[in-house]
Formats: structure tokens, sequence, C-alpha cells
């Protein structure tokens, strides 16, 4: 029955975002996931159709925030508000009381700004004037930034880079895809067809049953070598934390979902190292010198760990 759903949640955002199928399917893995998701990349890819195509097909309540350098946190979280007629205050929601918030070109804020969605991510909550209030469930943020173009903008720090679950980048469409866009659009918007085929009830037990997904042991020790494997590194400042270490043991169980099976293989962990790790990684200067980025580093990292056998990989945890 998931399986069912998750083609045919695949196939509906594929509609809107043509080409990109690979995308599509880690994003659905990190939502599995119970994960957040940036969007690195130029403009006009598709980073916001994506993000309004995923709600829709997943049946969430969807809100989107500009992020400018006028931003508030208030405007984030939410805010108390003196009521003269009541004689106290009351918390007023802000743009997080969802369950998909898209919050677009995350880096144009300032860092105040930023550091607002750190307990909104980790903790599914918000704490104004000392009271803490729950985010409905479930809830995903979904950010986008630009690579290109500097100005104006203020680099995400490491603690919440780290709480993303997945880094993606869209790319450039084929030009057959492009094409298939420029006709498809001839007539209507590609995301007004774009219709639900899970509600949030549906998503919600996903993501519970997803701890169902066997791991063996030794595929969780392979997950383990190869984070540890990334803080030995001689260009690496900063390797995989733990948090990282359980967000590629969740992406790999959600990859494992999609593919059909209930055991984590290791050629699963190793199709979501690179989206789940490689924002994680803080590179030493000469890195940057020698041209070395974070996917070359990761690479080098699957090389030199080996795999575990899969008879191995199908023995119970």
């Amino acid at each position: 029955m998931i399986v069912e759903q998750s083609r045919a949640i695949i196939d509906e955002v594929g509609k809107a975002l043509v080409g990109k199928r690979d995308v599509i399917e880690k994003a659905l893995m990190a939502i599995y996931a119970g994960g957040h998701i940036l969007l690195e990349d130029v403009p006009g890819t598709g980073k916001t159709t994506l993000a309004l195509a995923l709600s829709k097909a997943l049946d969430l309540e969807y809100k989107r925030v500009q992020f400018t350098p006028d931003t508030m946190p208030s405007d984030i979280t939410g805010f108390s508000m003196y009521d003269r007629d009541a004689h106290e205050f009351r918390f007023t929601w802000g743009a997080v009381n969802c369950n998909l918030l898209l919050g677009d070109e995350i880096n144009r804020t300032s860092a105040k700004t930023q550091s607002a969605l750190l307990e909104v991510m980790e903790e599914l909550s918000v704490t104004v004037d000392g009271v803490t209030h729950k985010l409905p469930r479930p809830f995903v943020c979904i950010a986008t930034e630009n690579p290109v173009g500097s100005t104006g903008t203020q680099p995400l720090p490491d603690s919440q880079l780290d709480r993303f679950m997945v880094r993606l980048s869209i790319g450039y469409p084929s030009a057959d895809d492009q094409m298939e866009i420029l006709k498809a659009k001839r007539y209507a918007n590609p995301l007004d067809s774009v219709q639900a085929k899970i509600d949030r009830d549906d998503l919600l037990e996903v993501q519970n049953f997803l701890g169902n997904i066997n791991v063996a042991d030794s595929v969780l020790a392979y997950i383990v070598a190869l984070c540890e494997r990334t803080r030995e590194l001689e260009l690496v400042e900063l390797g995989i934390s733990p948090r990282g270490i359980i967000a590629l043991t969740r992406m790999s169980r959600a990859c494992a979902l999609i593919r059909e099976r209930d055991f984590v293989t290791p050629e699963d962990v190793r199709e979501v190292f690179k989206a789940t790790c490689a924002h994680r990684l803080v590179l030493k200067p000469q890195a940057r010198i020698e041209s070395i980025d974070a996917d070359t580093v990761l690479d080098q990292v699957m090389n030199e760990v080996a795999a575990p056998s899969m008879g191995r990989a199908r023995g119970r945890a």
C-alpha cells in the first residue's frame, strides 16, 4: 500500500517538476523520515514549485515566508499581544503554524531570524514569553537558497545546516524536458492538476512505520564507519555529527521503503549519503585552494570504506 502511494505521489509531483524524479524521490524520503529539506540552486529551476507540489500531493497545509533583511523572528514563530477585553496576553501564531513551511531565500534574512527556526526544526515547537506551543503534525520545513550572488546574504550557521536532513539541488532540465515544460504551460499551470494522493494521517502512519524497516547491525556499522571516516580526513575541519548519523539511518530506511524493501542495504546508504551528509561537512581552507568540495570528499569516503555483503545486510538488527 505504501509503495503504491509513494509511486502515485512521485508521479503527481512530476507533473509540475518535469524530469527530476530523483530529486522528488529524495525529497519524499526526507519527509517520510520526518526531516527538513534545504533546496540550493540557481533561480528559476523549480525550488518553489517542488515545495508547492509536495504540499498538494501530500494534502499538507502550506505557508510561505519570503525571507528579507527586515523579516522578524516573530513573523516566523508568532508573538503575544495584549487583549484589552480579556485583560491578558494572547499568543498569535506566526507562519510556522502549518504542515509545510517554505522559507524562500532563507539566506537573505538576518542570523537572528534564521535562528528562530532552530527550535522549530528540532523540537517542532516554539517558545514565546516562556510558554511553549507545539506545532501541528506532520511538520516539514523546506528552505531555499541561491548559491550565486552573495550581496545581502547571511550564510546559514553550521548548527542550522545540521538540522536539515538533506540538501538537494534540482539543476537545469534537459532540452527534451524543457520542451515538455513549455508545452505543458501552453494552456494551464501544471501545478493546478496536482492532486492529493494521501492525507496527513496517512503521512504520519508512514513516518511511524519507518522504524519497522530493518537495519542489520552490519549496515549500522557501515553507516557509523562512513561518518567516522569523514572526521579523520586531513582536509575536513568538522566531520559528520551524531545527528548526521541518525539522519543517514532514517534516510536509508526511507530509501528502502520507496525501493519496495523491508530492510536497508548498503546501496540504500550510498544512494542517500551525499544528499544527507555533504552540507554537514566543514572543509579546511586547503580544500578550497585545491578545488575539492564536499561531494568529492564523500566519494572518497565511499571508496575507502568497505560495504558489508548483502547476506549480512539482510540479517536482523
